[in-house]
């Protein structure tokens, strides 16, 4: 039998970090303890930290959610106080959905939350091996959006 390739493992390993019980682990870690936020509204909130003001529509297509379930969880946001709601400057019949400050608030916090996890488990490893990681990692996903031309849209 032949060793897998690298391309395999690092497959393999990606297929892991997807299934959706270690998503909502880590969603619903990132999630506690923040007022207005749960698992289902953390990737409207995180979209529209990473995009700006934007519409319904492209933050659907951005997070992988519709647009009417994007549209419900942004109405939830929204009366959370996380997230509100303006008239589109390029199109007077359309809305652009923008956080709070007590939206950035919250997700800062959720972002700790996240790099507080990953201190957990990077803790285990010596410095010098989390610390490569963490270059590669940033190495891989820069070339996957590269190549999908998605990098930071």
């Amino acid at each position: 039998m032949t060793a897998a390739s690298p391309g395999d493992r690092v497959a393999d390993q990606l297929g892991r970090l997807l299934l959706r019980g270690t998503r909502q682990y880590l969603y619903q870690r990132l999630v506690d303890g923040v007022d207005g936020l749960d698992v289902a509204t953390y990737p409207v909130l995180s979209g529209l930290g990473r995009l700006g003001p934007t519409t319904a529509t492209h933050l659907a297509s951005v997070i992988g959610v519709d647009r009417s379930a994007t549209t419900r969880y942004a109405t939830k946001l929204e009366a959370g106080g996380l997230v509100h709601r303006t008239v589109d400057p390029d199109d007077a019949r359309a809305t652009r959905l923008a956080l709070t400050p007590a939206g950035t608030t919250a997700l800062a916090a959720t972002r700790r939350a996240l790099s507080s996890a990953m201190d957990d488990v990077l803790s285990q490893w010596p410095p010098a091996e989390a610390a490569a990681f963490a270059a590669s990692l940033e190495r891989f996903t820069d070339g996957l959006q590269d190549m999908a031309g998605t990098a930071d849209r």
